[in-house]
């Protein structure tokens, strides 16, 4: 009788360990460390079949009713999902009924003064779904309202996530100095432009204002801007016709608040130190004594 109860238990362990291995157990090739995508709309079945075929499960009937088991009526939940290891599936099921993705956020800082083109570039080596082309086409009319920041973002955002994230900031950072673009007489377009220009030219908080001083004279007066960072203003006695770059606060606010002088020229010497100029004859000597 005991040699019965011993092989009968034997038996279930075996019956057991089999029935684990062929239902639950994770597949021998599990691509660890990889992302599993689920579109939006994807039916349980269609999420079977793909985790099958993506050896993430071995057993579509298993994950299915554990799927309805943890997630009811809502048994998975589109979004990308990073596996850091081999999971039985029913932690797989669990975990994608409950969205859980365990993909951790990264920190993207991208500095003021950057054109779209180079804004793209930063992305591009960041986000593994970031379509650089995409947010180029995107993001055309939006130079300039792409607010330098530093942001928190998921490796699998696309371009999309990125132009809703830096065009929303610009418009809660410009929201409050509204009545101050308002008051200064000048477009918020313009100053935009202006500031995009100032962020480009100037080298550092002490000649923004200085700068826009003398550009916004230049305007007022029909004079070409000649500013080096939008080669355009040489040939056209206005600004450029939308923004060259995506200034900060600082840059918007110098293009609403310019410092007057009698200045009318400027340059920097190779330490980045600004010398001015109230004449083209003093600029000239500038350019002799600074830029040798």
């Amino acid at each position: 009788m005991q040699n019965k109860n011993i092989f009968y238990t034997l038996s279930a362990v075996f019956f057991f360990a089999v029935f684990y291995f062929f239902f639950f157990s994770p597949p021998a090739d599990f691509p660890s460390s990889n992302i599993f995508k689920i579109e939006q709309g994807k039916s349980l079945r269609n999420v079977s079949l793909q985790l099958k075929e993506g050896q993430i499960i071995r057993s579509r009937t298993a994950f299915e009713a554990l799927a309805i088991i943890f997630g009811g009526e809502k048994s998975v939940i589109s979004s990308d999902y990073f596996f850091e290891t081999k999971l039985p599936v029913y932690e797989v099921a669990r975990r994608i009924s409950k969205g859980e993705h365990h993909i951790v956020q990264i920190k993207v800082t991208i500095p003021e003064g950057l054109k779209n083109i180079e804004v793209a570039d930063i992305f591009d080596t960041k986000l593994i779904y970031f379509d650089k082309d995409k947010f180029l086409s995107s993001a055309l009319r939006q130079e300039g309202k792409l607010f330098p920041d530093t942001y928190y973002f998921f490796v699998t955002d696309s371009e999309t996530e990125v132009i809703k994230a830096m065009s929303e900031n610009f418009e809660k950072k410009i929201a409050p100095i509204r009545p101050e673009i308002l008051l200064s007489g000048q477009t918020e377009e313009n100053i935009i432009i202006m500031a995009s220009i100032i962020e480009r030219e100037a080298k550092g908080d002490a000649d923004r204002e200085f700068i826009s001083g003398i550009l916004w004279k230049r305007v007022a007066i029909g004079m070409p801007l000649q500013a080096d960072a939008a080669p355009e203003t040489y040939d056209r006695a206005d600004l450029s016709e939308t923004p060259i770059s995506n200034p900060g606060v600082e840059a918007i606010r110098a293009a609403i608040y310019p410092q007057s002088s009698s200045y009318l020229y400027y340059l920097h010497d190779q330490e980045g130190n600004i010398h001015y100029a109230k004449n083209f004859d003093e600029h000239k000597a500038n350019k002799l004594r600074y830029l040798k």
